[in-house]
Parts: structure tokens; sequence; C-alpha cells
């Protein structure tokens, strides 16, 4: 199996404290500008998902009991579909609707391309 999403050691510990703060979260990565190209932590449930939206994949991060769920737009999948994702985490601020604004760092997607056996098993080729 293809994990379409992960997550790096520095994000596992934030998301962990985060946690502790908000409860259970989820992950949506919009198409928008701005802040809004980037991945966006709510408690889970907060972001309403639809049609509209792909469920990626859950970052099952040790020490959670429950998974985070990672979605994508579906016109922002279209173009980042041959894609895996890896969530970390740098110095900065970014949106205020994210739940890591006020610790100093933000979330940032980091990427690269399938090989050709990971877009065989996605049935990407």
């Amino acid at each position: 199996m293809v994990d379409r999403v992960s997550y790096t050691e520095e994000a596992a510990e934030l998301l962990r404290r985060l946690t502790e703060i908000h409860g259970p979260l989820m992950f949506h990565q919009s198409g928008g500008c701005c802040d809004g190209s980037s991945p966006m932590c709510y408690p889970d449930g907060e972001f309403k998902t639809g049609n509209a939206d792909i469920h990626l994949g859950d970052l099952d991060v040790a020490g959670l009991d429950k998974a985070i769920s990672f979605w994508m737009s579906k016109n922002q999948y279209e173009y980042w579909k041959h894609t895996h994702l890896t969530v970390d985490v740098v110095k900065g601020r970014g949106s205020g609707f994210s739940v890591e604004a006020p610790e100093g760092v933000r979330f940032l997607i980091r990427s690269r391309l399938f090989s050709d056996q990971e877009s065989e098993a996605l049935g990407l080729l």
C-alpha cells in the first residue's frame, strides 16, 4: 500500500501538543492563494468537507488515540495526484485559521513525485 501523505517527526511533536490543547485534529489542503495554499489544521470536524474534497489518507501519529485525516480539494488534487505529500513544520506565522498559528510556527507541505512503482500501485499509470 502506498501512502499519499506522511509527516516529519517535528510535525508529529507539534501535532501531539496541539491535540492536547484542541482534541482530535484534521488537515485540509486547499489550492488558494497566500496561506490558503498551506495545509490548514483544524479541530476534527471544524472544517466541513464535502463532494468538492478528497480524503487523501490518515496520519497515524504515535501517541495519539485518533488518526488525523488529511483532505484536499478535488481541483487541487488534479494538480497533485502524482505527488507524495509530507507535512512538516517551520518557524514563522501562518494563517490565523490553522490551530498552530499561536505557536509561532506553521505547517508546510514538502512534496516529491511518486516513483513509477508507486504510481502503478495507485493506478496512476
